[in-house]
């Protein structure tokens, strides 16, 4: 039996490529019969036609923005949204072909989108403000492409120049370059547009290294073992003392201590002192060992027993 080879696609986009393309253009004839079918008799299958046809051109309008670091699936659906209001509006009675009225409506729609995403502070509120910042990044390509053409520094970075190209202030280049640089984003937006990863995956943490977290374990289970054979040293009555005293959540007091071996609080402050210097002596080596001060500066020995 003769397999049939099937053809596959690597992304969504580039089926969706493929299946658009699959649409015939519309001839000036075509388009105006359709166009005033539409209009004059709500034929919403003349409607359809008519932007199924023009459905390529969109993807061509939505690669102009890519830089803009947005999934081209979304800069497509905006734009096709756009090309869909411009079917409603069009009229074939004006004499120019429906893609050179829509690319209008297929622009605003993207710039909207891309605008109302980029930051949950507004940007471009007012008409010369959103001009600016569709511009901006396009003039400093074409600068840095015109340095590299004749070998020369890159005038990208110099806002005077930027500024006398777009016929604006150096202080509104530089107050919406501020604009731009404090995007906001979601850490759990998928990245690309096959949506494998998120920008979360690519910041880094502030826990420690695994091989800090193995060292700093073996530590303290070093410590917790040597603190215990040092209390098993002691005798019984001094290592209730250090447990009920330095080692409980809630220490007895030396009344309390006093009241339970049936002698004074003096005499228990007293065995308390020779219990810890005693615990002292014997943890030396290890006080050594991890760097613990010998000096007589009060060590936890709860922590480093429970760790």
């Amino acid at each position: 039996m003769k397999r049939i080879a099937i053809p596959t696609t690597t992304s969504s986009l580039e089926l969706y490529l493929s299946e658009i393309n699959r649409f015939p253009l519309l001839t000036v004839d075509e388009e105006q019969r359709l166009a005033r079918l539409y209009r004059d008799q709500g034929d919403t299958r003349a409607a359809h036609r008519l932007v199924t046809a023009n459905l390529r051109f969109v993807v061509k309008v939505s690669y102009e923005y890519r830089s803009y670091g947005f999934k081209m699936a979304d800069l497509i659906q905006e734009g096709n949204i756009g090309l869909m209001k411009a079917v409603q509006k069009f009229d074939p009675d004006k004499g120019i072909r429906l893609i050179s009225y829509a690319v209008w409506w297929i622009r605003a729609y993207i710039q909207n989108y891309i605008l109302k995403s980029w930051s949950l502070v507004k940007l471009g509120t007012t008409q010369a403000q959103r001009k600016l910042f569709f511009s901006l990044a396009r003039t400093k390509r074409e600068l840095d492409k015109m340095s590299t053409e004749h070998g020369i520094d890159s005038d990208a970075q110099d806002k005077g120049k930027i500024a006398k190209k777009l016929r604006v202030k150096p202080a509104e280049v530089e107050e919406m370059e501020q604009r731009m640089d404090g995007r906001d984003l979601s850490l759990d937006a998928p990245m690309g547009d096959d949506g494998g990863y998120s920008h979360i995956d690519f910041v880094a943490g502030k826990a420690a290294a695994q091989d800090d977290e193995l060292s700093v374990a073996e530590e303290q289970q070093i410590v917790a073992s040597k603190v215990t054979a040092a209390l098993a040293r002691l005798d019984q009555r001094e290592r209730y003392i250090i447990e009920q005293r330095v080692m409980a959540d809630r220490p007895l007091t030396l009344k309390e201590l006093g009241e339970h071996f049936g002698f004074s609080r003096e005499r228990a402050r007293q065995l308390e002192i020779r219990a810890k210097e005693k615990l002292k002596q014997e943890l030396h080596a290890l006080a050594t060992e991890i760097e613990w001060p010998t000096d007589g500066t009060p060590v936890d020995v709860d922590d480093a027993a429970l760790a």
